[in-house]
């Protein structure tokens, strides 16, 4: 029986491309990508990904990238698209593991959801093209959605796959891919258009001046995604928390080590991180911002506890003088 590998995020291009292929009578065993910048859900794509195998009853493999990662993001070969976003980077990267993959497993080819011209930086002719021969995949990527518009692949040419039942998707419009999931009967897709992080302009900004300043652990990369991020005079990041549920990160963090929590004593408010490397004068103006964020509405200097086992008696700053310091 033949078998194939298939880039599976839990969307709906990837969902549709694992069903073309599966109907050909073909094993898959899927392979998912876990990076810090997945916005499918707020439970994220792995879950998106671990629910959909489950549904067509395939192995999934998953493959967290992490600190190469984030060094592709920081130096990409091929440059950004609107934002941080490495594209054309990433997928190779991706690509090349899956090669890796494949020839471990005796599987004859890779496949995956990608629609031509769907997105303008990776998913145009040439990127597509680029992105195969770079990852060793050349001949032996499918792209079951818009297989009509390139040459016919290894697979395809062996009788592993009927190319007369692969598709001629393209463009950014999803209804053909709605359509198409409403034919076979797939209706539980969260994320019809997926998402990256990286192509958010304000991520990009916290992103772009984490990498300026050395903060670049993948904690400080999980980090970017919560609260209000400052930069204080000394260049030591700060983190307010916008909400009870960002502060419970903010705590959990704080008690794994390398940073302190500060929150006002007896008054309603912020968890505030900062890297324990800060120094006196920044944990002063730290629990300043921190109370300027609380409920504290009288005058006069008012505790805020340092964790671990410190407190500091301040005067909340005004916040005309936090905007000077926000990222």
């Amino acid at each position: 029986m033949a078998k194939a590998i298939g880039l599976l995020s839990g969307g709906l291009d990837s969902s549709l491309a694992v069903k073309v292929i599966i109907e050909q009578g073909i094993e898959v065993v899927a392979l998912h990508f876990a990076t810090p910048f997945c916005t499918c859900t707020r439970k994220g794509c792995q879950h998106e990904a671990r629910k959909a195998a489950a549904v067509f009853g395939i192995q999934l493999r998953t493959v967290r990238l992490g600190a190469e990662y984030i060094e592709l993001v920081r130096k990409p070969r091929y440059g950004y698209g609107s934002n941080m976003n490495p594209c054309i980077d990433c997928r190779i990267l991706m690509f090349s593991r899956a090669r890796q993959f494949m020839e471990e497993i005796g599987a004859d080819f890779v496949f995956t959801g990608e629609v031509l011209n769907e997105r303008p930086m990776s998913q145009n002719l040439q990127a597509l093209r680029l992105i195969a021969r770079e990852s060793g995949l050349d001949g032996r990527l499918l792209r079951p959605l818009s297989a009509k518009f390139f040459e016919p692949t290894i697979p395809e040419m062996c009788g592993i796959v009927d190319r007369d039942k692969l598709l001629a998707i393209r463009g950014r419009s999803r209804r053909p891919q709605m359509a198409l999931a409403s034919k076979m009967g797939i209706y539980d897709y969260p994320c019809p258009a997926g998402g990256c992080r990286l192509t958010d302009p304000n991520f990009a900004r916290r992103l772009r001046d984490a990498f300026q300043h050395g903060d670049d652990s993948m904690t400080d990369i999980f980090l970017l995604r919560y609260g209000r991020h400052l930069r204080l005079p000394n260049g030591i990041k700060m983190i307010v928390g916008r909400n009870e549920q960002e502060n419970i990160v903010l705590r959990a963090v704080a008690k794994n080590g390398g940073y302190f929590a500060l929150e006002a004593q007896d008054v309603v408010g912020p968890v505030v991180l900062v890297k324990n490397t800060a120094t006196p004068a920044d944990i002063e103006l730290a629990a300043r911002i921190c109370l300027a964020y609380s409920d504290y509405r009288i005058h006069g200097d008012q505790p805020v506890v340092v964790e671990p086992g410190a407190e500091i008696a301040v005067s909340p700053i005004s916040r005309e003088q936090i905007r000077g310091y926000l990222i």
